[in-house]
């Protein structure tokens, strides 16, 4: 079994780190976050799906947590798992990447295997990180090896974790992606070798530009059947009895998390930054789905002004502020930019998330407490809006309320009180 160095113990890198040791790596998990580090140290988890039983367990393993870039100097595989955001004028912002290669390089020793898990456009691996590592010191394939995998975490997803997710590899040079797949193999159950470096690369970018996409085709297609009295909802259920030739995706109040906002714009500059023309598709599918939570607001005004009351002023109750059902993520949650445009109606917004005690959006300055009982608030307010059907909630028991309900998930059964998005 090997020494491994897992840079990034987020959602991904955590679980990655755990996994490995599981099957018998000798696993430490790097991080520049003092108190996260020792927090781990001391078996108290900061990731939804890691309890602190499973990391006890790692712990018991031989998992340990450092900040101490100089533990790479005893690596056999370094694997890089840190965020790739986007940067303040929309573009990619590597810096973690950056600043893993150059602590990587600053290190590392000849025989490493160094792994690059973070999403980001094609070439990163060979343009950006590979340079960083290697310095001036080391030849490529000669002295490290160097490859691109990347992460498949689903957080909250109970059926797939890192063991039985599939992991694509794509190796800088053939003997790169032979020690990836061999790697992954050992604690993964299935490893799918590509091409290359690129192709692993462009094959996440592919996965989520597909789902952003087809969730802008619905997204839109919401919009023309509410003013066509058509229930799309239904239409999609009775096109998905098709057993072939039909995938079916479902509207909703906006997208949110990492992958589905974030990185198809990554592949979209790179089009655009090296051949010189957009990737139309893309910009499109990202200006439906950025104006999905303007149409929620709307559809709210609808509502409110049916019942002859204005949204000034108006108690208006979301449910769920988190990104997707079960978890307390709300990373580019489209709860936020829709508080942002009730706020600025002069709305009296109130929330309640069983997983998000305190809740400050984005591009709003007040924080919000979350509700006691969502069943009573709901009562109590003028509107309410399902944004993520959490299992917790009892939506039979938030339709009983009597108050008027906006159904961005098509979860709750027909009542007259409550109106599919």
């Amino acid at each position: 079994m090997s020494s491994v160095v897992v840079v990034g113990q987020g959602y991904v890198g955590l679980p990655m780190a755990l996994r490995a040791a599981e099957a018998g790596h000798k696993v430490t998990g790097l991080d520049l976050n003092e108190a996260m580090v020792a927090n781990l140290n001391k078996g108290v988890s900061h990731i939804d799906d890691v309890s602190d039983a499973d990391l006890a367990r790692g712990l018991e393993q031989g998992f340990t947590a450092t900040t101490d870039a100089s533990c790479i100097a005893d690596a056999d595989v370094v694997v890089v798992c840190v965020p790739t955001p986007l940067s303040p004028d929309g573009g990619p912002d590597l810096a973690a990447v950056r600043g893993s290669a150059k602590a990587i390089g600053a290190h590392v020793t000849p025989g490493t295997l160094c792994i690059l898990e973070s999403t980001t456009y094609p070439g990163t691996t060979e343009e950006d990180f590979a340079p960083l590592v290697l310095g001036d010191k080391y030849e490529l394939g000669k002295d490290v090896l160097i490859a691109f995998s990347p992460e498949r975490i689903d957080p909250g997803n109970p059926k797939f974790g890192v063991q039985n997710t599939p992991k694509v590899v794509g190796g800088m040079t053939p003997e790169a992606t032979e020690k990836a797949y061999e790697f992954y193999a050992s604690f993964i159950d299935t490893v799918v070798k590509a091409k290359g470096a690129k192709e692993a690369e462009m094959a996440k970018l592919l996965e989520n530009t597909f789902r952003h996409v087809n969730i802008a085709l619905v997204n839109e297609m919401v919009r023309f059947s509410q003013e066509l009295d058509i229930d799309l909802w239904d239409s999609i259920d009775a096109a998905a009895t098709k057993p072939f030739g039909f995938m079916a995706f479902r509207p909703g109040p906006g997208v949110g998390g990492h992958c589905i906002p974030v990185d198809p714009s990554y592949l979209s500059h790179r089009v655009k930054a090296k051949l010189g023309y957009a990737f139309r598709m893309v910009e499109l599918a990202e200006e439906i789905n950025t104006a999905a939570p303007g149409y929620v607001a709307d559809r709210l005004w609808g509502l409110l002004n049916d019942a002859k009351k204005s949204v000034n002023g108006a108690k208006i109750l979301l449910l769920g502020v988190t990104y997707k059902p079960d978890i307390s993520d709300c990373r580019e949650s489209p709860a936020d930019p829709l508080a942002a445009r009730l706020l600025s109606w002069g709305a009296d917004l109130q929330y309640h998330d069983p997983f998000v005690a305190t809740w400050h959006p984005h591009g709003v300055d007040s924080t919000f407490e979350t509700q006691a009982d969502p069943y009573e608030a709901a009562k109590e307010a003028d509107v309410v809006v399902l944004l993520q059907q959490h299992k917790d909630y009892d939506l039979a028991k938030i339709a009983a309320a009597g108050t008027p309900v906006l159904d961005t998930r098509g979860v709750m059964e027909a009542a007259e009180n409550v109106e599919r998005l």
